[in-house]
Formats: C-alpha cells, structure tokens, sequence
C-alpha cells in the first residue's frame, strides 16, 4: 500500500515558520496511522470472513432420519433386555414355588408374598390361586411392543420428561414431588409424570405396569393364549391390550401397531416369553 503527504501547501512567514511545519508532519503522521488501522481492520475481515467459510466447508453432517431411529433403538433394545431377563428370573423362582406348593419353605413363602405384592395379587388367596394369577401376569413384554411404545411416548427420545427424567413411557404417579409436573396439567388435576433415575428404570416400571394393572388384562390374556396354543408373542398381538394406555385407544392402538411393522421391530424380540 502506498501513502503519500496530505497536499496541503505549507507557507514559511516569521509569523508561522516551525509551528505549521511542525502540524503538516502532524497531519501526515495521524493519516498513515489511519491508514494502517483501516488496512488492518480489512485484513481482520478477511480472515474471519475465510474462518467461517471454513467452518461452514467442515460443519458437522446431519444426521439422517434412519439413523436417528437406528440409535434410538440400539439404546433401548439392551436395556429391554435386561428388564426382560429380569422378569424371566421372577418367573423361575415362581415356577419352583409352583412346584413345592405342598411343602414351601420360608423362603419361598416370602418369595410368594413378595411377588404377589408386586403384581397386586391379594395375600389372602390360598397359595395354589396366588400361584395361578401370578403365572398369568410374571411373564416378558417383546421388544417390538416396547419399542414402538417408547417411541410413540417420548418423540424419540426427545421429550421433557425423557430427557429431565428418564420417563419414555409418559407413565403417571401420584404423590406430590413424586415427579415432574406436566406445564399442561388441568386445573385440579395431582398427578405427575414420574421422575426415574435411570433409562433401565423407566423400562422395567413399563413392564410391571403392563404385567400388573387392571387396565391391561385383555393384553396378558392375549400372551396367554398365545402361548396355550405354543404361538410366537407378538407386540403386534399384544397391542390389542393397549385400549386403556391412551385416550385416543383404537387409534392409539393402530398407531402402535403400524410403527411396529413399518420399522421392522419384530427383528428385536430377542426374548421369547416362557412357557
């Protein structure tokens, strides 16, 4: 870059001599600094102006629908398993009780108190009914059926109370502080969405809550018979049980069952259910 003096005419008189001398090299001097700032303030455009070329050039590709989903189901599909194993270990010690029912020691009539606790069966049925209900309702959920249900529930993955509290299943509780309040909660209304420490946790409510509750009585009678009559448990099957999880019901049964044969879900029923 060239920088010339400022043209201005300087004139020598006993009056002015040194002092206008002296303020044209001032003037000459403050506009090569202006210069400079300017040329630098150029040069630092530039330069940002290429970074965010750059950046733009090598930003973080998108991620597709497909793979979206693909996660989605590779973080819960373990997880169910899991859930499930647990379930199927439940049901073992269940069927040795079944068969000691002559002669229970006390560890087993503590096992049998407890699980009849846990799915709601009442203590005061002799051992052989207790023993009978429980068999109908300590059994696995298939993978299909939870995942296109953890799905429908939590956007993907993506709702307030999956993300805030592990919740993939929009399952209730009832006790004030026992979870996150809904921001669209009626007036009136107590209950709130419940609030779990782990992914695992939320899983394994959702299958209890499905083996155990009233509402859900039509979906374990339809596992029964399914396996009554040596068929494979289907979660397309099993979602005609689903009447009461929602209010929108047949749609919201329909919905399910068409999330589970669009994504392909039957290929996660890992766990058969025991017979």
């Amino acid at each position: 870059m060239n920088f010339s003096l400022p043209t201005t005419s300087i004139l020598f008189s006993p009056f002015n001599g040194f002092s206008t001398l002296k303020q044209a090299f001032v003037a000459a001097a403050l506009t090569l600094l202006t210069a400079c700032d300017q040329s630098n303030d150029v040069s630092e455009a530039n330069k940002n102006s290429d970074l965010a070329k750059k950046s733009a050039t090598h930003s973080t590709p998108q991620i597709s629908v497909k793979e979206k989903k693909a996660n989605f189901f590779n973080f819960l599909s373990p997880l169910i398993q899991k859930a499930n194993a647990d379930v199927l270990k439940q049901r073992e010690k269940l069927l040795s009780i079944q068969q000691s029912l002559s002669n229970l020691n006390s560890q087993q009539a503590d096992t049998l108190a407890a699980l009849a606790k846990t799915y709601k069966v009442s203590d005061e049925l002799p051992p052989e009914v207790q023993v009978k209900a429980l068999d109908k309702k300590i059994n696995t959920i298939p993978a299909s059926l939870v995942l296109a249900q953890a799905a429908n529930e939590s956007a993907w993955g993506t709702s307030r109370f999956a993300q805030e509290g592990n919740n993939y299943f929009g399952q209730w509780c009832f006790s004030k502080g026992c979870g996150i309040v809904p921001n669209s909660r009626n007036s009136g209304a107590n209950h709130e969405v419940a609030d779990f420490d782990t992914p695992l946790d939320s899983v394994k409510s959702y299958i209890k809550n499905l083996n155990r509750h009233a509402s859900y009585k039509t979906l374990r009678e339809i596992r029964q018979e399914a396996i009554d009559n040596n068929q494979p448990v289907t979660g397309v099957a099993l979602a005609e049980g689903l009447i009461g999880y929602s209010e929108r019901r047949e749609e919201y049964v329909e919905e399910i069952q068409n999330m589970i044969r669009y994504n392909k879900l039957s290929r996660f029923n890992t766990l058969e259910s025991s017979k």
